[in-house]
């Protein structure tokens, strides 16, 4: 399995080697073992471009994922899964409101882009959004398992 993480933005409390490790453990739960994955972490100014760039859409955001191929929510048929932007100054933003990490922050961000490079769209319906709250629950105990 491999997995890159380039950090623009470094802040106190992320370590990369955790969150590969983290990430490896949720993906091997969710059957995918050999796959290719690649992490942006970032500031808002970056991802704002990004946002803008390829989602049309204002100012920075949490997380933005870019799948490699499109499909039903949960399979995947490419070796490549795709690449997870996240801006760490609105992950630290949302962790202080929330009363969590920065580490619990990204690494619930970076659940959420799994999902999205899986398929899962929160945007389509409340049925789908509430899917995939639960399917984000389920990566990040994942990650979270000894």
């Amino acid at each position: 399995m491999e997995i890159q993480i380039r950090v623009d933005r470094r802040m106190r409390g992320l370590r990369s080697r955790t969150i590969k490790a983290k990430l490896k453990k949720a993906l091997r739960g969710l059957g995918f073992r050999d796959r290719e994955l690649s992490i942006l972490l970032t500031d808002n100014e970056r991802i704002s471009e990004l946002n803008k760039r390829y989602l049309g859409r204002e100012g920075p955001t949490n997380v933005i994922a870019f799948p490699m191929e499109e499909g039903e929510p949960g399979r995947l048929e490419s070796m490549v899964m795709g690449d997870i932007v996240i801006s760490v100054e609105t992950a630290l933003a949302e962790a202080e409101m929330v009363n969590e990490t920065l580490e619990q922050a990204v690494l619930r961000l970076l659940a959420h882009g799994i999902l999205h490079l899986l398929h899962y769209d929160h945007e389509t319906s409340p049925r789908d959004a509430a899917r995939m709250r639960r399917e984000e629950r389920r990566v990040v105990a994942l990650m979270e398992e000894e």
